[in-house]
């Protein structure tokens, strides 16, 4: 499997999460916890999912540009 797919699902997969954690975070209300986690972690965790999730597509854009200038040589970095 090409590493542009690979990265594709990764983003994906991350990007599920972050509305997960708002949720969460929403359910936790000011003084609750949701899964052992304050509100304020949840809103935390779900903004930095959100980025991870926006490095890893950006990521996957760079993977099939490079992916198509290079057909059939893998190429890490």
């Amino acid at each position: 499997m090409k590493l542009s797919k690979w990265m594709h699902v990764v983003s994906i997969i991350v990007a599920i999460l972050g509305p997960i954690m708002l949720i969460g975070a929403w359910i936790a209300g000011e003084n609750g916890t949701f899964f052992g986690l304050s509100q304020t972690h949840l809103f935390n965790d779900a903004i930095v999912f959100e980025l991870i999730a926006i490095a890893a597509s950006i990521c996957t854009l760079v993977r099939l540009q490079l992916e198509k200038n290079n057909p059939g040589k893998l190429n890490i970095v």
